[in-house]
């Protein structure tokens, strides 16, 4: 596929009373970006954590009760995203989801759906202090492509944006796409993870899609404050954007970021650009400090 029109969420996080609420809540954001023709829509890091508020004060304010009470919940919550993916034919990645694994142990994954179910997943791989100091999530071992109608894509999970070999080797096997989810509370944090999608995009010359949770949820012990702007990052170079921002989003309000992506401007930034990062990034190897 050439072109692909994409969707990236500047997402709120929700309270509910019953799972129709939540049902209703991801349907509206779902058929709005359909109905502006985008084919990939993308959720940020910990959204699901708005899950918690179905299963009352106690489980919704203990930080480590509400991993293991989420888990009631995953299978309708994956069904309800291949459901929306295959009604509205189109590509989900979906908010990330604390998995339970056979140890007891969780891992933050975030699952691609389409139209045929799930497609496939990224566990984050570089947990953050609050992830390794306060929580029971631990890192995954596996960096993925995952393989679509839109060619391979690679996923890095907030803090993974900051580390360059993850993105270089999903570019390296193929990805032109990397899609970041991401959940901050600062504007450090969310600048942290910005730039790091900036750098990872101006290195790889390759796009990259940053989705944030947005504004406060006092009622939760895990995301009550929530800073960030969607973003979609280019290249620095020949065709694109000056500044490598193609489209962000506004500090006022949860909404969608859309724009049109031209995947085969990729090769052909990296074969004819004014620079080339992308292939030159193995001349770094050979340099000795004194």
């Amino acid at each position: 596929m050439k072109n692909v029109k994409v969707a990236v969420s500047q997402y709120d996080i929700g309270f509910f009373k019953q799972w129709s609420d939540f049902c209703d809540k991801l349907t509206h954001w779902v058929k709005t970006a359909a109905d502006n023709q985008a084919k990939l829509l993308l959720f940020p890091e910990y959204g699901s954590m708005e899950l918690p508020s179905l299963l009352g004060k106690t489980v919704y304010q203990d930080l480590q009760g509400q991993l293991d009470a989420m888990q009631a919940l995953y299978p309708q919550w994956q069904a309800l995203h291949i459901e929306l993916a295959r009604q509205f034919d189109l590509m989900i990645l979906a908010a990330s989801f604390p998995v339970q694994q056979a140890d007891g142990s969780f891992r933050n994954r975030a699952h691609l759906y389409g139209p045929d179910g799930l497609i496939g997943y990224q566990d984050k791989l570089i947990m953050t202090r609050f992830e390794n100091e306060q929580w029971r999530v631990a890192a995954g071992s596996e960096i993925k492509v995952i393989e679509s109608d839109i060619g391979k894509l690679g996923i890095n999970i907030c803090y993974d944006s900051e580390f360059p070999m993850i993105a270089r080797q999903q570019v390296e096997a193929g990805a032109n796409l990397i899609l970041v989810p991401s959940c901050t509370d600062t504007e450090a944090g969310f600048h942290r993870v910005r730039i790091g999608c900036q750098a990872r995009a101006l290195e790889n010359q390759c796009y990259v899609l940053q989705s944030p949770t947005f504004g406060r949820a006092d009622w939760s012990e895990a995301v009550d404050i929530n800073t960030g702007r969607a973003g979609i990052y280019t290249p620095v170079d020949y065709g694109f954007p000056d500044n490598g921002i193609l489209a962000e989003g506004s500090p006022e309000r949860a909404e969608w970021v859309y724009a049109e992506l031209d995947l085969e401007s990729i090769a052909r930034v990296r074969a004819e650009g004014q620079v080339f990062n992308y292939r030159d990034w193995d001349k770094q190897k050979g340099l000795i400090s004194p």
